[in-house]
């Protein structure tokens, strides 16, 4: 049984070291140093965290997926020897006693790197856009019109005015595609 993640990538800290965390996010890379050393950049909504792979059978199962598949880290947080400034969870990293797998990415290598999905042509980014949507920069922008909508809403709610939604054929944008002119 799958258990739900105890934090999000961006939350643990050097006050967390110690604790036993699962962690859940997608397999962004992995630096391997050797047979049973690695370094996987595991990436949710909320930011990045380090997992350390230390052994031989936790690099295995890393080898059997692809970027960008959804992984489950179960471990010890620990001080990072050598700290990342730049990063909010740059202190810390796991070390993992379980990795579950919890979705494999079908793709070997992907119509485009998450990080540089906006130099992609349109079409490339609408038809896969569940990987563009990954995009921090992309996200960002969803997360503020987001904010400014809620923002607006609230302050038109204050002055009593009422939201009244037109009839409409077919939603603005349905499933991401372009809409649907009648």
């Amino acid at each position: 049984m799958i258990q739900s993640r105890t934090h999000n990538c961006n939350e643990l800290r050097l006050s967390d070291a110690g604790k036993n965390v699962t962690i859940v996010g997608w397999y962004e890379n992995i630096r391997k140093v050797s047979k049973n050393l690695g370094f996987l950049i595991l990436r949710d909504f909320y930011g990045t965290t380090q997992v350390v792979i230390e052994t031989e059978e936790m690099m295995q199962v890393i080898d059997s997926v692809n970027k960008e598949s959804t992984i489950s880290v179960t471990g010890v947080v620990r001080e990072r020897s050598s700290k990342n400034k730049d990063l909010a969870t740059g202190e810390i990293e796991v070390v993992p006693e379980k990795i579950e797998i919890l979705g494999k990415c079908i793709y070997n290598a992907l119509p485009f790197e998450i990080n540089q999905s906006k130099e992609a042509d349109e079409n490339t980014r609408l038809k896969y856009r569940y990987l563009d949507l990954r995009n921090p920069a992309v996200k960002g922008n969803i997360v503020l019109r987001s904010k400014i909508v809620a923002e607006l809403r609230q302050k038109m709610n204050s002055l009593n005015f009422m939201e009244i939604t037109t009839p409409i054929l077919t939603c603005s944008s349905p499933e991401g595609a372009r809409d649907y002119l009648v």
